[in-house]
C-alpha cells in the first residue's frame, strides 16, 4: 500500500480524502493514513478523529505528502513540515514546484477541475497533471494518479501555468459569463432556466468540434445591425464593455496582426 497523508481541508483536500478512501479496499493501492488540518472539527465528517491532525510535529510516516492548501500557503506550509527527503507534492494549478522547500523531494500532483465543497465528482474523469524531481518519484505519484484516475500524465511547470490560464478562461470566466446572463433574465423577468438546454447543447458541441468551428452568433456572421441593437438594448456599462471586448475578439479570431 502507498501512504498518503494530506495537509489541508479545503475543497481539493476534501475531495482528494473522498477518493482516497474509496481506493483504500483495492490491494496494493493507497492508504490515506493521515489528514492535517488546523481546525479537526472540519473534517470529522470525513474521517475518524484520530486520523486528523493540527500539529505538524504529529506527522506520520508516508510515501507521500500533498499539500492540499490555497496557493499562497504553500510555501509557509512547506517550510513548517518537520522532516527532510519524504516526498512532498502541492496540488496547485499555477505555484511552480520550486515554491516547495528543497529539504523534501518536490513534486506536483495537479487534478484539473473545478470542486465545490458538497459536491461530488467521478475522479476517474478528471486529468492529474504530474511532474517530479527525479523518475523514481514521478513513477510513484503516477501510481498513486493512476489509482483514483484514468487521466493522470506529465506537464511540466509551464504547460501547468498554460493550462490554469486556459482553465480560468473556460471555467471561471464562463461562469462569470453565465452570472451576467443570469442578472439580465432577472432584470427582465425571464427565468434562467430557459437557458439551460443552450448551456448543455454549447458544452456538448465542444466535446466533438473545435472550438473555432462550434462558434456561431452575430459576431461571427458580423451581423452588424444584430450586434448594434444589443449594444443599444444593454444599459449596464460593465456588460456592455464585456460585450463589445467579446464581439471584438471573435471578429478577430483567424485574423493575422
Amino acid at each position: 500500500m502507498i501512504k498518503v497523508i494530506i495537509i489541508g481541508s479545503g475543497n481539493v483536500a476534501q475531495h482528494l480524502i473522498n477518493a482516497f478512501q474509496n481506493e483504500e479496499k483495492r490491494e496494493n493501492g493507497i492508504e490515506l493514513i493521515q489528514v492535517f488540518s488546523r481546525k479537526k472539527e472540519s473534517l470529522i465528517s470525513l474521517l475518524p478523529l484520530d486520523k486528523i491532525t493540527n500539529q505538524f510535529s504529529e506527522l506520520l510516516a508516508a510515501d507521500l505528502y500533498l499539500i492540499a492548501v490555497s496557493d499562497d500557503a504553500i510555501e509557509e506550509v512547506s517550510n513548517a513540515l518537520p522532516f527532510k527527503n519524504r516526498l512532498v507534492a502541492h496540488t496547485s494549478g499555477s505555484a511552480p514546484m520550486t515554491v516547495l522547500n528543497s529539504s523534501n523531494r518536490r513534486a506536483v500532483f495537479y487534478p484539473l477541475q473545478t470542486f465545490t465543497k458538497n459536491k461530488a465528482v467521478d475522479f476517474k474523469t478528471i486529468p492529474i497533471c504530474l511532474e517530479a524531481e527525479n523518475d523514481a518519484d514521478f513513477e510513484l505519484i503516477s501510481k498513486v494518479g493512476k489509482l483514483i484516475s484514468n487521466q493522470a500524465t506529465a506537464i511540466n511547470s509551464e504547460q501547468r501555468k498554460a493550462l490554469h490560464v486556459a482553465a480560468v478562461f473556460v471555467n471561471n470566466f464562463t461562469n462569470h459569463i453565465y452570472q451576467i446572463g443570469n442578472d439580465i433574465c432577472n432584470e427582465h423577468q425571464v427565468p434562467f432556466a430557459i437557458l439551460k438546454p443552450l448551456i448543455q447543447e454549447t458544452a456538448q458541441k465542444i466535446l466533438e468540434l473545435t472550438p473555432e468551428k462550434a462558434q456561431t452568433g452575430p459576431a461571427k456572421r458580423n451581423d452588424q445591425k444584430t450586434i448594434e441593437a444589443h449594444e443599444q438594448f444593454i444599459t449596464d456599462e460593465n456588460q456592455l464593455n464585456i460585450y463589445k471586448i467579446l464581439t471584438q475578439s471573435i471578429q478577430n479570431n483567424g485574423k493575422k496582426l
